[in-house]
């Protein structure tokens, strides 16, 4: 009720005579013209008045999520996942819990928390997701002996080793594990198979969630944290298990959150099959690194190949190869007059030259070597290179503006903790130029190189599949 002060009040009560004086007279007024049958004047036509419409209502943070497409929201959910702030599913759909994270983001980057990303803080967040997935070591994997997929660390989970009932990842110190489980089991339910894993030594279940043909369990193992997600289908049981002490608990939470979001125990299609099919040839370039024949490339590119062929020199073997740091050493036997590149030089800078051999396909068959600018972006151990160079490119070397070797390019899919609804665009990234002098170390190989052009010391390399 609108309270009125007593001034106004005063007025609106000293307005009632005049007003119920008016009344009364139109009232008289109109009845001695009826009754005098006096013609009313005609009353005058009014302009119609235009509806005013409402103003709209503002756009709340969830209207702007609702506005982005279904993969724009599940890689802002993953890369809040990553960033600690978002623990939901990540599965592309527009949540308060989504706005929520966002919010947390915001404030702890000291900004307003609108719970609406600004193009630079929506950059910022994709860049230190990125940072986390290569410290990491994330990807999507297909794993053959379980039939499952999921995302794995592998950075934090070099060895790996199988068992009866499936595969195990572990740390170098057993501190932190993943493990797939496939077995056949009569009868069994999510409730019983619940019963059965809350039952399993030292475990204390903290958190549950159990439907039909899927569960959740989480606590501790002992010392360690435990979470373990399963599905039936069938008899068939079919679970991840991941297992990290309190020291690793930092940096395993939002790892947790992603692999539960990548997990498929029971994948179709495609998928079924393990990792995506790769080409039947397929282009990368690779970098002389030694006057004997020795060439260190991306490993990825080379994977799985009955033969590759390096462009002018014929065929080479895999001497070695690092699946941690994907980098893959290559030797041609009978070479001569190979251009070594030094692998000397300074850190990754911001300002980089990438010297690579483009696939043909994306050069019209030629096969010459070309260069390409770009910005490195990240601490040194996980840069990301914008912009993305050419297929082909996967290998090249990257220099910084004095010249010095700054590291070897990859080219990867963007890696969601989720599977994504389409096809993923790529990403460039820098394994620094240490990584790659301790993998030639490691592999006594003498880095002697001494040319001056880098053009003069890549080569193409063909991976040769069907």
């Amino acid at each position: 009720m609108i309270q009125l002060t007593p001034p106004e009040g005063a007025r609106v009560l000293a307005m009632k005579p005049i007003i119920l004086a008016a009344l009364m007279l139109a009232a008289a007024g109109g009845g001695a013209m009826a009754q005098s049958g006096a013609a009313s004047p005609a009353p005058a036509r009014q302009k119609p008045v235009a509806a005013v419409p409402a103003p709209p209502a503002p756009q709340t943070p969830l209207d702007t999520l609702k506005a982005l497409s279904q993969g724009q929201r599940q890689a802002l959910q993953s890369d809040l996942a990553w960033a600690g702030k978002y623990n939901g599913l990540i599965n592309g759909e527009a949540s308060e819990r989504l706005v929520a994270a966002i919010r947390a983001f915001q404030t702890d980057r000291k900004s307003r928390p609108t719970g609406v990303l600004n193009p630079q803080e929506r950059e910022q967040l994709a860049a230190a997701a990125k940072r986390l997935q290569a410290g990491v070591g994330w990807k999507l994997i297909g794993d053959p002996g379980t039939g499952m997929r999921t995302g794995l660390p592998a950075r934090l989970v070099p060895q790996q080793s199988v068992t009866p009932e499936g595969t195990v990842w572990r740390s170098a110190s057993g501190a932190i594990e993943v493990a797939l489980t496939r077995r056949k089991q009569a009868g069994v339910t999510t409730t019983s198979l619940a019963a059965q894993e809350r039952a399993a030594p030292d475990r204390k279940v903290t958190y549950s969630t159990v439907k039909p043909d899927m569960l959740v369990l989480s606590g501790t193992d002992g010392a360690r944290n435990v979470y373990l997600r399963g599905q039936i289908r069938g008899d068939e049981v079919r679970l991840l298990t991941i297992r990290y002490d309190q020291a690793s608990a930092a940096v395993m939470e939002p790892v947790v959150i992603a692999m539960s979001s990548a997990f498929n125990p029971f994948p179709t299609g495609a998928q079924a099959v393990g990792p995506p099919p790769r080409k039947s040839v397929e282009y990368a370039t690779g970098i002389v690194v030694g006057s004997a024949g020795e060439i260190v490339t991306d490993r990825q590119p080379i994977e799985g190949c009955q033969s590759i062929v390096i462009a002018g020199h014929g065929n080479a073997d895999k001497a070695a190869e690092d699946k941690v740091r994907d980098l893959a050493l290559l030797r041609i036997y009978g070479a001569r007059d190979l251009a070594a590149l030094p692998l000397g030089g300074g850190d990754a800078q911001a300002e980089l030259t990438l010297t690579g051999i483009a696939d043909p396909q994306a050069q019209g068959g030629g096969h010459a070597v070309s260069r390409v600018r770009a910005q490195a972006a990240g601490p040194e151990d996980a840069a990301t290179l914008t912009p993305v160079p050419g297929p082909g490119f996967s290998g090249a070397a990257a220099q910084s503006a004095d010249g010095g070797f700054a590291g070897l390019v990859q080219l990867r899919p963007i890696q969601l903790a989720g599977p994504a609804p389409g096809p993923a665009p790529p990403q460039a990234l820098l394994q620094p130029a240490g990584v790659v002098r301790d993998f030639l170390k490691a592999n006594r190989v003498t880095a002697d190189g001494t040319a001056t052009d880098a053009g003069k010391a890549v080569v193409r390399v063909i991976c040769v599949r069907k």
